[in-house]
């Protein structure tokens, strides 16, 4: 009667042990998944600024003053598109897309709406990363 409760306990201690050992390995890859998205969305983060003061560097090297969009890559894993759209008078070039002329004063004149999105490649993640961030600049 001993050997066979000895023998009971100590299958459920197996048991218990398994399952500890099988939850453990699938909180430590998940945890390792969790990580490399948390980088990858804070790259992102940190793209969607840069590719909005990118765009405004674009727009002021441009030779008619116009552009619109600005298209980029980083590291071969996050896609940057910058869309420009010009509120003013006076706009030269086909290349602006003006969203409108009546302002009020002169200090609004050429003023820009920039809509930067970043997104994740496909095949980098599981959980694709996508990012907008619309601004109004004057450059």
């Amino acid at each position: 009667m001993r050997k066979g409760f000895s023998l009971i306990t100590a299958v459920i201690f197996l048991v218990l042990i398994a399952t500890i050992s099988a939850l453990s390995i699938a909180l430590s890859t998940q945890s390792v998944k969790q990580t490399s998205d948390i980088y990858l969305k804070s790259q992102a983060e940190l793209l969607l600024r840069s590719g909005t003061e990118y765009a405004l560097l674009a727009i002021s090297g441009a030779p008619n003053g116009c552009l619109r969009d600005v298209n980029m890559t980083y590291n071969n894993q996050l896609d940057i598109n910058a869309s420009i759209m010009y509120i003013g008078n006076g706009l030269s070039g086909t290349n602006c897309t003006q969203l409108g002329s009546d302002i009020d004063t002169n200090d609004s004149n050429r003023t820009v709406i920039i809509d930067t999105i970043v997104s994740t490649k496909d095949g980098v993640t599981t959980e694709p990363i996508r990012l907008h961030r619309r601004t109004i600049q004057k450059p």
